[in-house]
């Protein structure tokens, strides 16, 4: 029987040539640069958002505890409790997310060139009071309860207004106490009457109150002081802006496009065929003298004007309407008397259009036939003569439930402390029945008012009323 006999070749092993090791050295090369791309937070497109958002945070919070010298001069406190102090800051502010990985303990011994039982120590003290956790084999995360357990004092959001009876402030206050309720928060309303060492006070009491959260109507009479507000940031309170920011200290703003606003006027009253009007304003401040800006460029765009002599700031001091009235009656007198008179007038809020509108009749001028008037207010539109105002409108309700929900997506840890998101509040023109066609020749229709009306018109003070921006 034959036997079949195979035999077994030995080859020897392949020499790898030059081109072969470049190769190699290639596909090195770039496995790296992908390794490095995945790290640096693109992986997130692979569908890995969470991982990526959390590498992120760890370098960004890296890069800040590099400013961190634990080791400057004497201090007082050991070294980890100003350590301590440190991250609790840090998740009061809300830059530390719940669920958020801390860097390892290694990684902030080497960060901070301290020891490790130092840092030990202080994650130790974090983890008593309940505000991260450690996983072993895993690391250390930021609780996911962290913010309830920061939070102390009343679950009550404050709302910080000018004034809250006039213009738009009710629906600002209506729309905000609505959401105040949907997350089981309670509201109050603090009054400043426009007045800066007032909202100071008011501050002061908010604190000592430690309220949950704050939302404010910068005084519009001054700039607001910065330290008014950055005390509130300081002790964990959230804080949104309402209408204007104060510099210097950043938080959510919830903005009014003022300039837009006189721009908004200036429109209507171009399509109407005015070409020459005037602004009025109860006081001087950055939102009235954006309106007569806007109002202006509006005009010169269309051709019309906007003449210094037609623009009219009142005494920061009246801020009641009776007072408001005896200055803006011989003002709207000796313009209603000129030669080439406005016609159309600008308000700069809602109470003060209403004022001029009964003015003008008392001066013997019809209301839109002989001279027309828009103002700017809520759109909430209730009144006898209030729905009856053509005015350029913002919807306050909207703007006071987007406050709330602001200052509770912080309190819950959901949106930092210092977050700059900034919400441009959109706006529309109400069409009421005091914007009408320009009278062909506004000089002809002047109309001699009498010295003895422009008196009894003074006499004819309504009450007090609360100022307005």
């Amino acid at each position: 029987m034959a036997r079949l006999c195979v035999a077994q070749v030995h080859t020897p092993p392949h020499e790898s040539s030059t081109e072969d090791r470049f190769g190699n050295f290639l596909k090195g090369v770039l496995y790296f640069r992908i390794a490095v791309w995945y790290c640096s937070g693109y992986y997130d497109l692979y569908g890995c958002p969470e991982l990526a958002n959390g590498w992120k945070m760890q370098k960004t919070m890296e890069r800040s505890l590099r400013h961190l010298d634990l080791h400057q001069g004497e201090h007082a406190h050991p070294k980890h409790e100003r350590l301590k102090s440190y991250l609790l800051a840090e998740l009061t502010a809300g830059r530390l997310r719940p669920g958020q990985a801390l860097p390892s303990e290694q990684r902030l011994a080497d960060v901070l060139r301290i020891a490790r039982t130092t840092v030990r120590q202080a994650l130790a003290g974090l983890e008593h009071d309940g505000l991260i956790r450690r996983v072993q084999g895993k690391g250390t995360f930021v609780d996911e309860q962290v913010r309830r357990r920061l939070c102390r004092g009343l679950d009550v959001f404050a709302l910080v207004v000018p004034a809250t009876r006039t213009g738009y402030y009710p629906s600002l206050q209506h729309g905000f106490e609505t959401a105040c309720k949907k997350v089981h928060n309670q509201m109050i309303v603090c009054c400043t009457e426009n007045d800066l060492a007032k909202q100071g006070d008011l501050v002061l009491q908010l604190l000592d109150k430690e309220v949950g959260g704050v939302a404010i109507v910068p005084a519009p009479s001054g700039a607001t002081p910065p330290y008014q507000i950055r005390q509130l940031r300081e002790r964990g309170i959230p804080v949104v802006y309402c209408h204007r920011r104060v510099e210097r200290v950043q938080a959510p703003l919830l903005a009014i496009p003022f300039r837009q606003v006189g721009r908004l006027a200036g429109k209507a009253l171009l399509e109407h065929g005015h070409r020459r009007v005037a602004f009025l304003a109860g006081q001087r401040s950055d939102a009235t003298e954006a309106y007569a800006a806007g109002l202006r460029e509006a005009m010169q765009s269309g051709g019309g004007n906007l003449p210094e002599e037609f623009v009219y700031f009142g005494d920061p001091g009246c801020r009641e309407i009776a007072q408001q009235e005896k200055a803006i009656l011989p003002v709207l007198r000796q313009m209603c008397q000129m030669a080439d008179r406005p016609t159309g007038i600008m308000a700069s809020f809602d109470s003060e259009a209403e004022l001029i509108y009964l003015l003008l009749g008392q001066l013997g001028l019809k209301v839109p036939e002989d001279i027309s008037r828009v103002g700017f207010g809520g759109r909430w539109r209730e009144g006898a003569i209030l729905r009856r105002l053509t005015s350029v409108t913002v919807d306050e309700a909207e703007l006071g439930r987007r406050a709330a929900e602001l200052l509770h997506e912080m309190r819950i840890g959901d949106r930092p402390l210092d977050d700059a998101e900034e919400v441009v509040m959109p706006l529309r023109l109400a069409e009421g029945q005091t914007l009408g066609p320009a009278p062909e020749q506004a000089h002809t229709r002047t109309r001699q008012v009498p010295l003895e009306l422009c008196h009894t018109a003074m006499q004819d003070a309504n009450q007090p009323h609360e100022g307005q921006v």
